[in-house]
C-alpha cells in the first residue's frame, strides 16, 4: 500500500508563498501541503495572504495537511534578535503569553483554511534539559491544545534536536503532564540524534505524521533523500518502519531549497517514486 504523499512548502521557505506556487504543486500531482510558518513565507500575520489561500484552497484538489506552526515572529528567520525566537519552553511569564499568542495567529489560520494538524517544536534547537522548562511547555501546550481543538486542529510535537525533544523525553513529557499528545517523527532529527529506528519504536504509538529528509549525521541540512549526496539515513529500513502501519500517517518530505535547481517539483516526485520503490530489507526491523 502506498503512503499518502505530502510535502513541506519548507522547500521554499525564503520566497514568498503564492498561489502560482500551489498551483505549479498540484499541477506536478502532489495531494497535499504543509505549509511552514515563516513570515517571509507564509505571513500568519497577513489577512490579504491568508484570504488569498483560503479561496484557493477551496476550489483545489490540493489539501492542506497541516501548518508547521512559527519559529519566529519576523520576516529574517530569527535574525533581528533574540526577541524574535518563539519557544513555549521560555519559563519568563510575559515572554511565553508572547510565543503563545504568535502559535494562536497561526492556528487562527484555521478559520480561513482548515487543516489538520499544526506542528510544534518543544524548546529550540541545541537546548538543553531543564524542569522549569517543562513546566512552562505545559502551561502553554495546557492553552494551545484546547485553542487549537477549537479550531479542528490537533497540535503535535516533534523530534527535534535538543535535550527536551528526542524521542525518550517526548514520550516522558507525555507521561508528566497527562497532556497525551500526538507526535510527528522527523527521520533527519531521528539520525541525528538516537537513530531513526530508535525514534519510532519509541513514538510509533503516537506518530500521526512524518518529515522525511537525509544529511550527513551531522548537521540538519534537510537534503533531497536518495538524490543528494552525502546523506546517511538507512532509507531501505526506514521505509520498512513507515510502511508498517499504512495509512496512519503520510510520507511528508520536508527539504531545503538548492539553489540552481531548475525544477524541484519534478526531483520530489522523484524522491517520493525512489523511496516507495526500495524493498524492504530481508530482516524485521518493526
Amino acid at each position: 500500500m502506498k503512503m499518502d504523499r505530502v510535502v513541506s512548502t519548507h522547500v521554499a521557505v525564503s520566497h514568498r508563498l503564492t498561489v502560482a506556487w500551489l498551483n505549479k504543486a498540484m499541477q506536478a500531482g502532489i495531494p497535499a501541503v504543509e505549509i511552514f510558518c515563516a513570515r517571509q513565507h507564509f505571513d500568519y500575520h497577513n489577512k490579504s495572504q491568508i484570504a488569498e489561500m483560503g479561496h484557493w484552497f477551496r476550489d483545489a484538489e490540493l489539501r492542506l495537511h497541516s501548518l508547521h506552526l512559527p519559529m519566529y515572529n519576523d520576516e529574517y528567520w530569527g535574525r533581528s534578535g533574540p526577541q524574535a525566537v518563539i519557544t513555549l519552553t521560555e519559563p519568563v511569564k510575559s515572554k511565553r503569553i508572547a510565543s503563545i499568542d504568535e502559535v494562536k495567529r497561526a492556528l487562527d489560520v484555521a478559520e480561513v483554511i482548515p487543516y489538520k494538524y499544526g506542528v510544534q517544536h518543544l524548546g529550540v534547537s541545541g537546548e538543553e534539559y531543564d524542569d522549569r522548562k517543562i513546566e512552562a511547555a505545559f502551561t502553554a501546550l495546557e492553552e494551545l491544545t484546547i485553542f487549537a481543538r477549537q479550531r479542528g486542529v490537533e497540535i503535535l510535537l516533534e523530534n527535534i534536536p535538543n535535550r527536551l525533544s528526542t524521542a525518550e523525553r517526548l514520550v516522558q513529557f507525555n507521561e508528566a503532564t497527562h497532556l497525551h499528545m500526538n507526535f510527528v517523527l522527523d527521520v533527519g532529527h531521528a539520525n541525528l540524534d538516537e537513530g531513526v529506528a530508535s525514534a519510532y519504536r519509541i513514538m510509533r504509538d503516537r506518530i500521526r505524521s512524518t518529515h522525511v529528509h537525509d544529511n550527513d549525521g551531522q548537521a540538519d541540512t534537510h537534503l533531497f533523500p536518495l538524490l543528494a549526496g552525502g546523506g546517511t539515513v538507512n532509507w531501505p529500513e526506514t521505509m520498512k518502519l513507515l510502511r508498517s502501519r499504512p495509512g496512519q500517517y503520510p510520507l511528508l518530505l520536508e527539504l531545503r531549497e538548492v539553489p540552481g535547481m531548475e525544477n524541484p517539483l519534478a526531483a520530489i516526485n522523484q524522491v517520493f517514486d525512489r523511496l516507495e520503490e526500495l524493498p524492504d530489507p530481508g530482516n524485521d526491523q518493526s
